[in-house]
């Protein structure tokens, strides 16, 4: 049986991903705008800090990752970040923003997150930084403790934007932590 995230480690896919996302780019605020599958508007920012060492975002081939990121984890393999400088890791992992998405796996790549952080700032992105690193991007910050699956939901909207985890079914998987 196949893993079903398809932990890739420094390599190159070329396949499409079936769940894309249709996005204007806007150059001159550095800033995602557009509407995901589930219906949200949205316009974030590429990379948003949230707390200690901890990076949520998105990404498109050409943006150039910012120098102060050590630790890469992408979870949208099709597009990647234009690295300039020496980082500490980078880990590609295949998943989609479906509903259907197996989360098996995902205490692994949370706790991958939490390893980084604590050598230098992580990057945890997607295409958007809404659904697919949110989800790892959450589990992260509830294996740090403290924090129930509700208000992650709420500080990881609060922090990105509304659109955060409207897949349906990765915001129902985050709200029963902690219950």
């Amino acid at each position: 049986m196949s893993d079903p995230f398809d932990l890739q480690q420094n390599s190159d896919y070329d396949g499409e991903d079936p769940t894309r996302v249709s996005m204007h780019y806007d150059p001159f605020d550095e800033r995602f705008i557009g509407q995901t599958n589930y219906g949200q508007i949205f316009d974030v920012a590429y990379i948003t800090p949230l707390h200690g060492n901890l990076y949520h975002g998105g990404c498109r081939t050409g943006l150039i990752l910012p120098e102060g990121i050590k630790h890469v984890v992408s979870l949208y393999p099709w597009e990647r970040y234009t690295i300039n400088h020496e980082v500490d890791s980078e880990l590609y992992i295949r998943m989609y923003d479906s509903p259907g998405q197996g989360v098996e796996g995902l205490d692994e790549i949370a706790e991958h997150v939490n390893r980084c952080r604590v050598n230098g700032s992580t990057l945890v992105h997607c295409q958007a930084g809404l659904n697919r690193s949110s989800l790892v991007v959450a589990r992260a910050l509830f294996f740090e403790g403290g924090r129930t699956g509700d208000e992650i939901v709420d500080y990881l909207r609060e922090s990105r934007c509304q659109a955060v985890l409207c897949n349906p079914a990765f915001e129902a998987i985050v709200r029963s932590w902690g219950h």
